[in-house]
């Protein structure tokens, strides 16, 4: 199970006017995702970003039975919970958080917001796709009522296949979210230029 690390930069959650969750991948930490922050324009955010125990949110893929990413699956996911809770208590509309991860902080990102789906600020998934062998629409409840969202991934990547990108391009579309989606071919599995350019639309007008 996972214990709680959180580590923070940019406003003081007392005088934020905006949160954003950033998740990073797997094999990583919470300072690499935080380093993506200087190319992002987060001067109004408070910048709130968990630590996976181990450096591994679950795991196996993400394309994995969801039960043998389990209990970590499922630690993850109320870690992340007990993030924007206590961001809502601290002042922050859910209107006002925002979430942004790579790769399996991608996948954990999109799982987190449409099991969670309402007017969040905005989502930027940079290569992933939601969570399991295949897509479980019953784990999903709730209208993200317009909430932006950026999924980005390259074709082909090593981890995401483009199916299940498209795939969850679509439900989020169908939850209400305003999703854009683009994929590059040959990108590899990072992140490019004109992600960082949509993820930053999405900071500005979220």
């Amino acid at each position: 199970m996972h214990r709680k690390n959180l580590v923070t930069a940019g406003q003081p959650l007392e005088k934020a006017s905006r949160a954003l969750i950033m998740l990073h991948g797997r094999g990583a930490n919470a300072q690499d995702i935080l380093s993506l922050a200087s190319y992002l324009r987060t001067g109004q955010f408070a910048l709130l970003a968990p630590e996976a125990t181990n450096y591994t949110w679950y795991p196996f893929s993400f394309l994995a039975p969801p039960q043998q990413n389990e209990p970590w699956l499922s630690s993850a996911l109320e870690i992340i919970n007990g993030i924007v809770e206590e961001t809502i208590q601290g002042g922050i509309k859910a209107e006002n958080i925002f979430f942004a991860g790579f790769s399996q902080g991608a996948c954990l990102t999109l799982e987190y917001t449409t099991r969670h789906a309402r007017k969040w600020g905005g989502i930027v998934a940079f290569t992933g796709g939601l969570i399991g062998d295949q897509i479980y629409p019953a784990n999903y409840t709730g209208n993200f009522a317009g909430t932006p969202v950026f999924i980005g991934s390259s074709d082909p990547d090593p981890h995401v296949p483009v199916d299940r990108v498209n795939a969850t391009a679509l439900l989020l579309q169908e939850m209400g979210a305003a999703v854009t989606k683009k994929i590059y071919p040959g990108m590899g599995h990072t992140i490019n230029e004109d992600e960082i350019k949509q993820a930053n639309l999405i900071l500005e007008r979220g």
